[in-house]
């Protein structure tokens, strides 16, 4: 054979090894871009099955955080929520993950958009406790048990120099839920709905000051804000801000952000779906006076309809919520709490959401509304409930990972 005639043959046998070794040579990005499906498949498993985990169990939060971080990580490396084909295939998974993985930066414990210095700073002016509510005299009052009369009567006079639509709605309670950011196990409040007004862009606000148990000594420091303003659109935006009251020993009280003074904050829409957030007291906490307070403040809340949080979160990336199947109690009875519980009504109960909160309306009887069901229906609705948001099944997957895979997409394409 002529020296010619091997050095082409040789050539051409080093291009089909090349082509032949073309995809192991690859970047696993270039593989991952070129067969996105099963690894998406593999990954949408993992995150739900850890967010189901974390959801049951407070102590699994870690290794959720990492399963988040890794998948974060590799849209970053590899340019995914910048790949046209990639992101055309998968926009329900990218824009999950983007969302859920702001909260793991230590700027962003709010799990917005922008930097939690940034969301403060932007929303100060709708979520200031009001003036009148600084008073040394009051703060005195709303520090103990003890002395919520004299807090409570300060209240009434301030309400005896206010127009009767502009009267402030008052009561005390003690939550079924939630203890206050500072102290787990603290459960009074003072609720103070004070009115806004719309024109000038003055939100109204639920003021709520965590009360120390009787007896106690330590003082619970917390005092939350959660502001709503109607917009023209017909939607309400939701403001969160958490205060901590600090007790000098010169018996003074000063009062500032929780943020601002160094000790963090929370994740607020993964408990505050709705925004503002019905009130179901403990059973006899609230005094036969102040009952009728209860319906007025919750019949409030009916109004806060089409929740947003402004530019700071769409909420609408974290997909459908809990509830958006209809379950099946028994063979009289079918609940679909999003007939409620979706984006132009009430918001969805999408991830992250609190296990606490949402066994406690169910369980506890709250939710779903004006269903007479007994405990056994109860517990079988919640499981149900949980079971079809967060499985992972092949043959039927539940409704955060049909959502994930682009499955409801897919079908309303269908329907068309």
């Amino acid at each position: 054979m002529k020296r010619s005639q091997l050095s082409h043959r040789l050539q051409f046998v080093v291009v089909l090894l090349f082509c032949a070794a073309s995809p192991i040579l690859a970047s696993p990005c270039e593989q991952l871009k070129a067969r996105p499906d099963g690894w998406v498949k593999r990954e949408v498993n993992i995150v739900v099955f850890a967010a189901h985990t974390f959801y049951e169990r407070d102590s699994a939060q870690r290794a959720y955080e990492r399963v988040v971080d890794r998948i974060s990580g590799v849209i970053t490396k590899c340019g995914l929520a910048n790949d046209a084909r990639f992101r055309s295939r998968y926009p329900e998974f990218l824009d999950f993950i983007t969302t859920v993985a702001l909260a793991r930066r230590p700027d962003h414990e709010l799990g917005f958009t922008v930097t939690d210095e940034r969301y403060f700073a932007e929303t100060r002016a709708f979520v200031q406790i009001p003036d009148f509510l600084l008073t040394p005299e009051f703060l005195r009052a709303v520090s103990r048990y003890e002395t919520l009369p004299q807090a409570k009567a300060i209240l009434r006079r301030l309400n005896a120099a206010r127009p009767i639509d502009d009267q402030l709605v008052f009561f005390s309670y003690e939550s079924r839920h939630l203890g206050t950011p500072d102290n787990d196990n603290s459960f009074r409040r003072l609720l103070i709905v004070v009115p806004g007004n719309v024109e000038p862009s003055i939100p109204e606000k639920w003021v709520q000051f965590g009360i120390t148990d009787p007896g106690a000594r330590v003082r619970v420091r917390n005092v939350s804000v959660v502001a709503a303003l109607p917009r023209p659109d017909s939607t309400t935006s939701i403001y969160f801000k958490d205060y901590f009251r600090t007790y000098q020993r010169n018996g003074a009280i000063t009062i500032k952000g929780r943020w601002e003074l160094g000790e963090g904050d929370d994740n607020c829409a993964s408990c505050h779906k709705s925004g503002i957030l019905p009130i179901f007291p403990v059973s006899g906490s609230v005094s036969r006076d102040d009952l009728p307070l209860v319906d007025k403040v919750n019949q409030r809340f009916l109004n806060y309809t089409k929740p947003r949080f402004d530019q700071y979160l769409d909420a609408n990336k974290l997909g459908p919520g809990l509830g958006s199947k209809v379950a099946q109690i028994s063979a009289r009875q079918n609940v679909r709490c999003a007939e409620c519980h979706y984006q132009d009504k009430l918001g969805s109960l999408n991830w992250p959401m609190d296990r606490t909160i949402i066994s406690s309306y169910i369980n506890g009887g709250q939710m779903p509304y004006e269903f007479q069901l007994t405990a056994v229906e109860r517990a079988r609705l919640y499981s149900t409930l949980v079971k079809d948001y967060f499985s992972i099944d092949e043959a039927n997957p539940g409704i955060l990972k049909a959502w994930l895979m682009g499955k409801d997409r897919a079908m309303e394409k269908f329907e068309e």
